[in-house]
């Protein structure tokens, strides 16, 4: 025992690293392998929880393809519970002078079974679109966390202060909170559309296609206020600018998957595509409100110079 926990790191190394790319990866592809079963028609291959029959903890061949989607989105809860419990180790050595890394691996690691009986509660309901859609946003706040994770296990430790002028980080806020409505809106509409995971499953009763203009609202706004980020962050040379371009790339992405998706009858392929991207755009945006912020011991001056040249 005693040799296995003087092998955990005291300082972050590689191997804390990768298992917080490793952390965020897999609740990405978790949101992706979710869609899957969704998408299929797969949401009760397993019709009950947590087994995944009344007589048998796994799928059965009598239960078919979809049986084995759902069993198999299932096993993606084991995958994400042993990376939690290995990032919960490499850090807790160091988790008196990195209590950031600590609480964010802690955070993830008690989400993940909320987030596997919700998604227990969503099959035990007959897939309402609403315990459905609270399942979506769990695994989105765990996405948001995951990314928090990456970005400090690059970040120096200690106190932070803000790096850019403050009307910049308000509207960065404000960016980021009508990212969090496009999402919701989003898990809305699609409780209303065809895809409901089960032949039987119930909608929610609104209507589609007004739901989905509803959607393109937020998502053009937020693409507006990226875009006058980006361009305020080139023209009075703001850092982080980069963070702020792979968000808007990702926007466009989405707004251009969604713009076929809804012209071409809500295939399948699409749908899916586009819910893996509205988690890559928490993971961005998350990123670009983290950029915000730097290491006190040089920004503090560095921010003061900064708001008195855009000033003048």
């Amino acid at each position: 025992m005693s040799r296995f926990l003087n092998w955990l790191p005291t300082q972050i190394d590689r191997r804390v690293r990768v298992f917080a790319w490793l952390s965020l990866i897999a609740q990405i592809v978790l949101i992706g392998t979710g869609g899957l079963v969704r998408l299929t028609a797969s949401g009760l291959g397993c019709p009950t929880w947590p087994t995944c029959t009344a007589d048998s903890l796994v799928n059965t061949p009598e239960m078919g393809v979809h049986g084995v989607i759902e069993f198999g989105n299932r096993l993606m809860t084991f995958v994400l519970v042993f990376i939690a419990i290995a990032m919960f180790l490499l850090v807790i050595r160091m988790r008196a002078e990195r209590r950031d890394l600590f609480r964010l691996s802690l955070f993830i690691g008690l989400g993940i079974p909320a987030q596997g009986v919700i998604g227990g509660l969503s099959v035990l309901t007959g897939l309402n679109p609403y315990v459905v859609g609270l399942h979506f946003v769990v695994s989105i706040v765990l996405v948001c966390l995951a990314t928090a994770l990456v970005h400090r296990v690059y970040a120096a430790p200690g106190a932070r202060a803000l790096a850019v002028p403050r009307w910049y980080a308000i509207i960065a806020h404000i960016t980021s909170a009508v990212v969090a409505i496009t999402i919701l809106v989003g898990i809305i509409t699609t409780g209303s559309g065809p895809h409901a995971g089960d032949a039987d499953a119930p909608r929610n009763g609104l209507d589609p296609e007004v739901l989905q203009h509803v959607h393109s609202w937020p998502a053009y706004v937020t693409l507006a206020l990226t875009v006058a980020m980006l361009i305020a962050a080139l023209v009075a040379k703001i850092p982080g600018g980069g963070t702020v371009f792979l968000l808007l790339a990702v926007e466009v992405a989405q707004i251009v998957v969604g713009l076929i998706q809804a012209r071409t009858g809500l295939p399948p392929f699409l749908v899916g595509l586009h819910m893996v991207l509205a988690a890559c755009l928490a993971a961005a945006m998350t990123n670009v409100v983290l950029s915000l912020r730097r290491p006190q011991s040089a920004p503090t001056t560095a921010t003061a110079h900064l708001d008195a040249r855009v000033s003048a």
